[in-house]
């Protein structure tokens, strides 16, 4: 009998974990659109936390009317970069600070998000998404996902490393790090500041849309505190990488992302801590405290 349990223990840890892996790759995409507004653009943007909703609302709905997986990842996208340009609009057009406009348009999705579904929850059970193709390939479920998750990660890592190394990445850099300096050097930096943000949650919804169909659902509260989870994915890539370029920050994001799910996991899984589902925001709060206060002990310590 206790063969049996340490058997299926051993058996719930293995999924425990690798949905640990795929969640966090789900939500590097969110690390990657934070890192792009708050470290490249240096602009404070809590869009996020309605844009991701946003976008796993239009994927679900659209795939319940039969809209293909791939199109309706699209259309979330396209949601998303309007969310982040209605609020680069009020910050940039009427000069609204930026983290009250951010702020505006997130309180604004909750009602978009819950017009656009109808009610607070959609369902995408026994319907066909991006992942069903590959599901029967011979590869257990629990690994497929985590794999086709992956590969879309990597492909948005390189594509928004290539976009930062061209002429356009560069001048969106240049904004964030002087505006004044940039605007003497001929750039638009208001055209920055919106394309920037569009970027930034178009890549948010795309995380929305694949939560919704990895996790077979898409709620209107999936977005809350999504904003802390890609700061702590963006602080602990970077304290784990330090500033050695653009391509590691990337990856950074993604390993961040990755670390800080198993983490998560890892918590409320051990039994010793006592900690319940219901921790999870307390074990939040005090993973980012860890993860804002290591570079700080570090840098002591070395001075």
């Amino acid at each position: 009998m206790r063969r049996i349990k340490g058997e299926h223990d051993k058996v719930l840890s293995q999924i425990a974990f690798w949905g640990a892996v795929e969640l966090g790759l789900v939500f590097a995409f969110v690390a990657i659109g934070v890192f792009l507004a708050f470290r490249v653009l240096d602009f404070p943007d809590l869009t996020v936390d309605g844009s991701f909703p946003l976008g796993a609302a239009v994927a679900a709905v659209l795939i319940t009317l039969g809209i293909n997986p791939w199109l309706a990842a699209l259309a979330a996208m396209l949601a998303g970069a309007a969310a982040g340009i209605m609020t680069a609009f009020l910050n940039v057009r009427f000069r609204i600070l930026n983290l009250l406009a951010s702020i505006l348009t997130m309180i604004a999705l909750f009602s978009v998000n819950l017009r656009v579904m109808g009610k607070p929850n959609v369902a995408l059970i026994n319907a066909d998404t991006m992942l069903s193709p590959f599901f029967g390939l011979g590869l257990r479920e629990v690994y497929v996902r985590p794999l086709f998750v992956g590969v879309l990660v990597v492909i948005a890592v390189i594509a928004v490393w290539r976009f930062l190394e061209s002429d356009a990445g560069l001048a969106m850099r240049a904004t964030g790090a002087n505006p004044r300096m940039s605007r003497a050097q001929g750039i638009d930096t208001s055209w920055q500041v919106y394309l920037g943000l569009a970027l930034s949650n178009a890549l948010v919804a795309l995380g929305g849309a694949l939560f919704a169909q990895t996790n077979g659902f898409a709620d209107v509260t999936s977005g809350v505190g999504t904003i802390v989870v890609g700061l702590a994915a963006v602080i602990i890539g970077e304290t784990l990488f330090g500033a050695r370029g653009i391509l590691l920050a990337l990856i950074g994001c993604v390993v961040g992302s990755i670390l800080y799910r198993i983490a998560i996991q890892l918590a409320l899984s051990t039994d010793a801590l006592g900690l319940k589902a219901s921790d999870l925001n307390l074990v939040t709060a005090v993973l980012v405290a860890v993860a804002l206060v290591l570079p700080r002990l570090r840098r002591g310590a070395s001075s």
